[in-house]
């Protein structure tokens, strides 16, 4: 059985980071070390304890428990089983094994269920993404030390490209955000501003699409995501979100947050210390060129990580997982009756 997964049982080898540079990597933390040894802070050690149930001296034990139930229930599954990896899973999911192990499936079914989002998935094939603006994350995090990502939809044109590249360039971002334990434990934040966002963005992707991405970022990817502020939305926008709304849990639709143009309200949610002069901050100009370095210069860890043979090769996975449209024709009544409605508001 373990001869299954000793091709990658350490995970990816370890990649000789470039030199830190002004403009580059100094500003992000590094993630583990391949042999696992904690990283958080004393705070951060109680904050995970309080908030997801994670005990410093219980901590490897449930990554041992975690892997055995892998080797057990999913002999098949060609996963990275090494601490660091697996934590991301247990801290997702509040040490809860048997809901972090459906986790870790939905993470390896989301690549099996939408191969043109992960077939040779590195950053050199979205670096038209980056150039145009579409994402950054910025340099600070906020008070309570979580990262900020930064989605600009209005920078997409449908005719410059497909959306599902959008959907690669984030989920390349939130790889590579969720690394330092740091981000693990306090979550992130995202911030979309969806100034220029007209009725070609709005309608382009469709509720098939957007339930997709959803099903990815609630169950399919271990990353605490805490707060989404709008900005800058256009009236358009309530026929966007009732696109979405359907397929976000209570608990996420909570945390969207519509601030309009009025950055006070969004300042009361993001402190103006850490946002760019754009969005009434004091952290200097929004500089969306630092970010998409970040990602270039992590190309080959991508490489080892996403441009293998397929992990799922062999593993039965349940229909809800393949996210299939069997229910095509309700899919398309639905959108045509949401697309009457983005009209009308536009």
């Amino acid at each position: 059985m373990a001869d299954l997964h000793e091709s990658i049982d350490l995970g990816s080898p370890p990649v000789e980071p470039p030199p830190p540079s002004a403009e580059g990597l100094c500003w992000f933390p590094s993630p583990p070390p391949p042999i696992y040894s904690c990283t958080l802070t004393p705070d951060l050690v109680a904050k995970a304890r309080e908030e997801l149930q994670e005990k410093p001296e219980w901590r490897l034990r449930d990554v041992q428990a975690l892997r055995d139930m892998i080797l057990k229930e999913q002999p098949n599954l060609r996963t990275r089983l090494d601490d660091a990896f697996l934590l991301r899973f247990l801290r997702a999911r509040k040490f809860d094994y048997d809901r972090a192990l459906q986790l870790l499936v939905n993470y390896h079914g989301g690549r099996k269920a939408w191969p043109e989002v992960f077939q040779d998935l590195k950053p050199s094939s979205v670096k038209h993404v980056l150039d145009l603006g579409f994402l950054t994350v910025l340099p600070q995090p906020d008070p309570n030390g979580r990262y900020i990502l930064c989605l600009r939809p209005g920078k997409w044109k449908p005719n410059d490209y497909p959306f599902v590249d959008n959907v690669r360039a984030i989920y390349l971002t939130l790889e590579k955000l969720i690394q330092p334990e740091e981000n693990q434990v306090n979550g992130i934040v995202i911030l979309a501003d969806y100034t220029g966002v007209g009725m070609s963005q709005a309608s382009n992707p469709g509720p098939f699409l957007a339930k997709k991405v959803v099903s990815i970022l609630q169950d399919g990817f271990p990353i605490r995501i805490k707060a989404v502020n709008i900005v800058n939305e256009p009236r358009i926008f309530k026929g966007i979100f009732a696109i979405i709304k359907p397929f976000l849990k209570e608990k996420m639709a909570e945390r969207y947050i519509l601030h309009g143009s009025d950055l006070r309200s969004l300042h009361r949610n993001i402190p103006r210390s850490v946002l760019p002069e754009e969005y009434g901050g004091m952290a200097g100009h929004l500089d969306m060129g630092v970010w998409s370095r970040v990602l270039l210069e992590s190309e080959e860890e991508f490489v080892v990580e996403f441009c293998q043979p397929d992990p799922l090769e062999g593993v039965e996975l349940p229909d809800s997982m393949l996210y299939e449209d069997q229910a095509s024709g309700q899919d398309d009544d639905t959108f045509r009756g949401l697309r009457s409605q983005l009209y009308y508001c536009y």
